[in-house]
């Protein structure tokens, strides 16, 4: 199944570490804070809170903080105004990017996103320009060293999920993908039969994928990092995989 990226999994372990940062809580704060502005602050009867809450836990913030966001996000704490926008585009061999954000000022985002693309090799495109090469599909990680195999591709299948691919290398991250109607179902059945689950979400998923390498896998890689490393961009996605002789150079 296209989706089941290298790239994805150089990622995640790259947020592993950047969810140390203040900069990852918050952004976790954001989402938290307008997911219980604009469904109600009761995750149980808000899913889109709920999933931002599992998000911001997942980065390691703390509790508190997490309820702060909700009360903020509900006037409890005074009141910010942001907006989900997503920006669609082009990076080098022809790469679809997606960057959504959540904002106080359209002006200033859409410029700042626009002025990353053109600085590395790319160009911002129209609404829906690319968002067809993607899927909205569910992906669980699972650390690789504390799971049975045949036990967690048992759970996962049973709970509904669409695929199960095993880690790329020793020790590697599981990645269950779902479907938006199954993730939490599985997610939830996951958990109960203990599995450690280090990161879970809502993803737009590559239907197929670009093979890049050499300077224009380093170019994407910035260009994905630019992106990811502005105050207003939530989540980052793309369609290009590297080969294996290129990985160990571009990480």
């Amino acid at each position: 199944m296209a989706g089941h990226s290298k790239w994805h999994n150089i990622k995640h372990r790259k947020a592993a570490v950047d969810a140390k940062r203040g900069k990852m809580w918050s952004k976790c704060a954001k989402a938290v804070m307008v997911a219980s502005k604009n469904g109600g602050p009761d995750p149980d009867a808000n899913l889109t809170l709920r999933y931002a809450i599992d998000e911001a836990r997942y980065a390691n913030m703390p509790r508190d903080t997490i309820e702060r966001a909700i009360k903020k996000g509900a006037g409890l704490l005074g009141t910010q105004n942001f907006e989900n926008v997503r920006y669609e585009g082009y990076g080098p061999k022809g790469v679809a990017v997606i960057a959504d954000a959540l904002t106080d000022n359209r002006t200033r985002t859409a410029g700042d996103v626009r002025l990353i693309f053109t600085k590395y090799g790319g160009n911002m495109g129209t609404s829906g320009c690319v968002a067809y090469m993607f899927e909205h599909k569910g992906r669980i990680t699972v650390p690789g060293a504390a799971v049975n195999e045949e036990r967690l591709m048992e759970l996962a299948i049973e709970a509904g999920a669409l695929d199960v691919a095993s880690p790329e290398e020793p020790g590697g991250d599981w990645s269950i993908i779902t479907g938006p109607a199954e993730f939490l179902s599985v997610k939830a059945a996951l958990e109960t039969a203990g599995i450690t689950i280090t990161d879970a979400a809502l993803d737009m998923i590559p239907t197929t994928t670009v093979s890049v390498g050499g300077d224009d896998a380093r170019t994407l890689i910035k260009l994905v990092d630019a992106l990811e490393d502005n105050d207003d961009v939530q989540k980052v996605y793309a369609n290009f995989e590297v080969p294996d002789e290129e990985l160990a150079g571009l990480e």
